[in-house]
């Protein structure tokens, strides 16, 4: 059970009901402090629509973050919204079992950089020489922009025990998390 509150569209000021568009369980919450809400869902917008990174290996990325953290409610999230976005089964059972020899090798960079990340403070010098070799800046700009913003998402999401959705129960119970 959450820790804080969850909102609903009638709890909110007028200026602030359209941050519960999407009214997942998430930013039901974070609507308990409108500006951060807002700002939170600004950057989340920014990577899932006006990044130009190629959205599997966002996802992929993505995935590595919510993998590693054991989040139940990033990785049930984004398995589905990853499979949206051209990740396979395969793709995700490989990063289940730490198998990045499954992937292609921008997908196996793509998640040692999480990995790195993950285990801070940052990737590696030679990770971001061999990024830096695959992708322009503005691509790497955003990948690291993504792992970053879904580090920081799985720890708020652990901070204020957000309850994985009924939605989104099946992709959890698909792929299980190691101690589930």
């Amino acid at each position: 059970m959450a820790r804080i509150p969850y909102r609903t569209v009638e709890d909110l000021a007028p200026e602030n009901k359209d941050l519960l568009k999407r009214g997942i369980a998430l930013h039901r919450a974070l609507v308990n402090s409108p500006g951060g809400a807002r700002a939170f869902q600004g950057l989340g917008q920014y990577i899932r629509y006006g990044s130009k990174l190629d959205p599997r290996l966002r996802e992929i990325a993505i995935l590595q973050v919510g993998w590693l953290a054991q989040s139940a409610y990033e990785w049930s999230h984004h398995v589905k919204i990853g499979m949206d976005f051209g990740v396979t089964e395969s793709d995700i059972r490989a990063i289940m079992a730490g198998d990045d020899a499954a992937l292609e090798p921008r997908a196996q960079l793509v998640l040692r950089a999480a990995r790195e990340m993950v285990a801070g403070p940052g990737t590696s010098q030679a990770t971001h020489d061999a990024l830096a070799a695959e992708f322009d800046t503005e691509h790497l700009t955003d990948l690291i922009l993504v792992i970053g913003f879904y580090c920081a998402v799985v720890r708020v999401l652990a901070s204020l025990a957000i309850d994985v959705e009924p939605d989104y129960q099946p992709y959890l119970d698909r792929f299980p998390l190691k101690d589930k």
